[in-house]
């Protein structure tokens, strides 16, 4: 049983968070879509408070925090521009796979020379066509959500391999998270720097990975969600709000009911990753679920607001198209749900025979 109530440390760290998302990032969403990056001056505020830091360990000057307190963070930053907050977290999803492959150590040697708006980039063999081969990597990963690759860190099914050269980055016009830039990853013999073994120590990896950008894409849905409700409140038809219609008032509902359920699945496998227990199976679990909630979610809340829904003056269009982005990434949806299964039937007892096949 994990305990719901984050304390005071991390109930202050939301509220700054919130805080930061709602006076930064909501405001020049658009802008930074256009420029596909954010300001200096985001930049600047978000490192003063400590976010980009946040799990790396303090020797790097971070803040040592684990994976509850980057979920909390992350749905915060996800519910203003998920793609805002990619480009602000310079180690992204690579600093906790790395702690789950090697430890302090591996972050440290990997992420110490990381400039203050460099980037870090986790691959998944399962969105490319890689192959290592002589300690080199070679091939492509069609949509990186970057336009910069300081460190890559490649995630496969039983090793993992850290590349900092060797490779470019072709931009993209790119649908979804459009401020952290979008481009195709070429591996041209990238040399490989550090290589991780162990199919636990790699699951654990992937189940990090998966809880960052899951918590991201949660933060998306909720803030569409939330406006969808309040557009529906205010929105007047035959009388009255178009909320307190049937329909809608049905819609809404299940969309509250799927952004909490995700939440309560992704909080679990972050206690549990927080804990020292294996998560592979819970986490890969909840991003399945949230990744199902998406596709209720975003189409809905477009719904709701009808012919509104499509329009850039609203922001549930562009809530469906970083929906979308995010639930492609980490093999998607049909990955999540193997490696769950996986999980479960590992963990299954012996299924007892009827009396006809015995």
């Amino acid at each position: 049983m994990f305990d719901l109530d984050p304390g005071e440390e991390l109930a202050l760290l939301v509220e700054t968070t919130r805080s930061f998302a709602a006076e930064r990032l909501t405001p020049s969403l658009r802008e930074a879509e256009a420029a596909r990056c954010v300001s200096p001056a985001t930049r600047a505020a978000f490192e003063q408070i400590g976010l980009r830091g946040l799990e790396l360990p303090e020797a790097l000057g971070g803040v040592g925090l684990g994976p509850v307190a980057r979920v909390l963070v992350n749905e915060e930053l996800g519910a203003a521009d998920p793609g805002a907050a990619l480009a602000l977290d310079g180690p992204g999803p690579v600093a906790g796979a790395l702690s789950a492959l090697g430890g302090e150590e591996a972050v440290t040697q990997a992420l110490a020379s990381l400039p203050e708006d460099g980037r870090a980039l986790l691959v998944d063999l399962a969105d490319a066509k890689l192959q290592v081969e002589g300690g080199h990597l070679q091939g492509v990963v069609p949509w990186v959500p970057a336009e910069r690759a300081d460190v890559v860190l490649v995630l496969g099914e039983e090793a993992a391999w850290l590349t900092t050269g060797g490779y470019r980055l072709e931009p993209l016009r790119g649908a979804g998270l459009r401020a952290a830039g979008s481009a195709e990853l070429v591996f041209e013999k990238a040399p490989v720097v550090a290589r991780f073994e162990g199919r636990a120590a790699v699951e654990q990896a992937r189940a990090s990975a998966r809880l960052y950008v899951g918590s991201l894409l949660l933060g998306v849905l909720r803030g569409a969600c939330d406006f969808s409700r309040e557009y529906a409140l205010q929105r007047q038809a035959f009388g009255r709000p178009i909320a307190h219609h049937q329909a809608l008032a049905f819609l809404i509902t299940d969309m509250r009911m799927a952004v909490d359920g995700a939440r309560l699945l992704l909080h679990d496998a972050a206690w549990r990753i927080e804990a020292g227990l294996s998560a592979a199976g819970e986490t890969a679990g909840a991003f399945a679920q949230t990744i199902e909630a998406a596709a209720t979610i975003g189409p809905a809340g477009v719904q709701i607001l009808g012919g509104h829904g499509f329009m850039q003056d609203y922001p549930v269009e562009k809530a469906m198209r970083e929906a979308r982005a995010l639930s492609s990434w980490l093999g998607g949806l049909d990955a999540a749900r193997e490696d769950a299964g996986r999980a479960l039937l590992a963990h299954a007892g012996p299924v007892p025979l009827s009396a006809g096949e015995r």
